[in-house]
C-alpha cells in the first residue's frame, strides 16, 4: 500500500522502515494554531482549578514548588488547598524548601493528600509534628545543588510544578523584578521550570507580550493563572537573613574577617559567600574597611544576595554579583537596576554534577551552625531537643567547593553548647570544615597546617577544637542526652545524593 506526500507517493512499508510517520495536515500537533483566538491566550486559564485539571495532575505524582518568598510565601498553602479540595492523595511535595508559614501541611499530611517530602528544610509546627512522626515515609532533606543533582538523576521527577510569581505574561514569560511582590532570584524556579513535565505559572499581574527580562521563559510553561497574591516580599528576610545587631554576632562576625584577611585568600580577585545567619551575614562589614585599607576588589559575591552585598557591589568592592535567591528588598531592587548583578539558577549555583557550578570557583564562604563537634562535622538541621529547625540550604554544596570554609558560631547558646563531643545530625562534613569562628577564639583543622601557621600570628587566640568543646561544656556542664525512637523520620541527603545522616522520631 503506498501513501502520497505532497508530491509523489511512497509505500507505507518503506516509511516503517525508517520508523517515519506520512504528513496528514499543516497543524497535526499545534491545533491551536488552526484558529485565530486561541493562538495568543491558550495558556491564559481561568482558575487554578482548570488548570490543574488540563495538566492532568493524578493521585501519586510529584509536585512542586520554590521558596523565593522565604517566609512570605502564599502559594504552597493557596495550591494545596486547591488540590486537597480537588480530592487528589497521596501526592509527594517536592519544595526547594519549606519554613513556618507552611504549617497547614499538617493537615494535609493527615488527611493523606501528601504521602512524602522532599526539601531543603523545616521549621516551626510543621517541622515539630515531622520530628515527631508525622509522616508515615521519612522526609528526605537535601542540600540546594543536591535537590538538582536529584531532579536530574530521575529521583525526583517532577510532574507538575507550581511557581509563583510577581509578574508574567500570558504566554509565560515571568521574573521577579517586576510587579507588586518583587521577590529578586528566581533561581530555584528555574530548575522546576527546566525539568517538569508540566509548569503552571501563578502570577499577581499580566503584563504586555513579551515579559523581559523572563527569569523563566514561555518556551518551558504549560499554563498561566493569574491570583491574587504569591507572597509578600517583606517577610522575606527572616532570624536567618537579618543583619545583626546583637554584640556577641558582631565580635564573631569581627572575628571571622580578621581570620579572612590573614588567611592567605585576601587577593584582589578573591571570591566570597556569606551564608544564613546573623554572624555569617555581619562579616561583610567588617571586610569593607579592610578591602578599602589594602586596595581589594573582590571577582565575585555569590549565593543568597543581602543589603550589605549589594552595597559593596555598588561601593565598587564587588565587581559581579551571582544571585540565586535575595535575601532582602534592596537586593531585588539592586538585580532589578545593576547590570553586573546577575540572577543564576540552582543548577549553575551548586548542582555538584553540573558542568559547571559557581561554587567550584569560590574562595572563602562563611556558614553558620547550631552545632560543630570535635571532627568538624556541622549540624544545621536539628536544634538541641533534637528537632528539626533548619536548613540544608547550600551549606554542604559551598563548604565542600570552597577553598576556604569558616563556620561561624557562639560557642554556647543559652546553657546549650554549640561546640560538642558529636553533633545530632551531620549535614557538612569535617573534612570540608576549616575554621571554626566563636565568641571565644577559633580552632582550625589539623589538616591546614598552612592555616594554622598563619593564624597563630593574628591577635585572636586559637585552640583546639577539643579545647574549646571542654570550655563549652564547663560552661553549661553535660547536657543530658536526647531521647528518641528507634523510628527514622528523616534522610539527610549529601549533595551527590548519598544518605550522610538519619534523623530520628524525637520521643513523646
Amino acid at each position: 500500500m503506498s501513501v502520497s506526500t505532497l508530491n509523489n507517493p511512497i509505500s507505507l512499508d518503506e516509511l516503517e522502515i525508517h520508523s517515519l510517520t506520512p504528513y496528514t495536515r499543516a497543524n497535526a500537533i499545534t491545533p491551536h494554531l488552526a484558529e485565530e483566538r486561541f493562538k495568543k491566550g491558550r495558556k491564559l486559564k481561568g482558575s487554578l482549578e482548570q488548570a490543574i485539571k488540563e495538566m492532568g495532575l493524578a493521585d501519586g505524582m510529584t509536585i512542586s514548588f520554590h521558596h523565593a518568598f522565604r517566609g512570605g510565601d502564599k502559594t504552597i498553602n493557596a495550591v494545596m488547598d486547591v488540590i486537597a479540595r480537588m480530592g487528589f492523595k497521596d501526592l509527594t511535595l517536592a519544595s526547594s524548601s519549606l519554613t513556618s508559614i507552611h504549617a497547614p501541611l499538617i493537615e494535609h499530611i493527615r488527611n493523606g493528600v501528601v504521602r512524602k517530602m522532599y526539601t531543603s528544610g523545616l521549621r516551626g509546627e510543621l517541622a515539630e509534628a515531622v520530628s515527631r512522626g508525622l509522616l508515615e515515609e521519612p522526609v528526605h532533606i537535601h542540600s540546594h545543588g543536591g535537590r538538582v543533582h536529584l531532579v536530574q538523576s530521575g529521583e525526583v521527577h517532577i510532574d507538575v510544578a507550581f511557581i509563583g510569581v510577581p509578574c508574567s505574561d500570558e504566554f509565560g514569560n515571568a521574573n521577579g523584578i517586576q510587579g507588586k511582590s518583587r521577590c529578586g532570584s528566581l533561581g530555584y524556579a528555574q530548575v522546576d521550570a527546566q525539568y517538569a513535565d508540566r509548569v503552571i505559572i501563578l502570577t499577581e499581574s499580566i503584563v504586555d507580550y513579551p515579559n523581559a527580562p523572563a527569569s523563566i521563559r514561555q518556551d518551558c510553561v504549560d499554563a498561566v493563572v493569574q491570583v491574587a497574591e504569591v507572597g509578600d516580599p517583606d517577610k522575606i528576610g527572616g532570624d536567618a537573613t537579618r543583619m545583626t545587631t546583637n554584640p556577641r554576632e558582631l565580635l564573631i562576625a569581627k572575628h571571622a574577617a580578621e581570620v579572612i584577611e590573614h588567611s592567605g585568600y585576601f587577593q584582589p580577585g578573591f571570591s566570597l559567600q556569606t551564608g544564613s545567619g546573623g554572624a555569617s551575614l555581619a562579616v561583610t562589614r567588617f571586610l569593607k574597611d579592610k578591602m578599602i585599607k589594602h586596595n581589594i576588589v573582590a571577582s565575585f559575591g555569590l549565593g543568597g544576595i543581602t543589603a550589605t552585598m549589594v552595597d559593596l557591589h555598588e561601593q565598587g568592592l564587588i565587581e559581579t554579583l551571582l544571585d540565586v535567591q535575595c535575601f532582602d528588598s534592596v537586593a531585588a531592587d539592586s538585580l532589578s537596576r545593576n547590570p553586573n548583578h546577575h540572577e543564576i539558577s540552582a543548577n549553575e549555583y551548586a548542582n555538584p554534577s553540573s558542568k559547571g557550578a559557581v561554587v567550584d570557583r569560590l574562595d572563602v564562604v562563611i556558614l553558620s551552625a547550631l552545632e560543630i563537634d570535635m571532627q568538624f562535622n556541622v549540624n544545621v538541621i536539628t536544634g538541641s531537643d533534637g528537632v528539626i529547625r533548619g536548613a540544608s540550604g547550600g551549606h554542604c554544596d559551598t563548604a565542600a567547593a570552597a577553598n576556604l570554609t569558616i563556620v561561624v558560631a557562639p560557642l554556647v547558646r543559652g546553657r546549650i553548647p554549640t561546640v560538642v563531643e558529636r553533633v545530632t545530625n551531620v549535614v557538612t562534613p569535617g573534612a570540608s570544615v576549616d575554621v571554626l569562628v566563636t565568641d571565644h577564639g577559633i580552632a582550625v583543622n589539623p589538616r591546614r597546617e598552612d592555616l594554622i601557621e598563619r593564624l597563630n600570628a593574628i591577635s585572636i587566640p586559637v585552640y583546639s577544637i577539643d579545647a574549646l568543646q571542654a570550655r563549652a561544656e564547663l560552661i553549661t556542664g553535660k547536657p543530658e542526652p536526647i531521647q528518641f525512637t528507634d523510628r527514622t523520620i528523616a534522610f539527610v541527603r549529601y549533595r551527590d545524593g548519598s544518605v550522610i545522616d538519619v534523623i530520628k522520631e524525637v520521643a513523646q
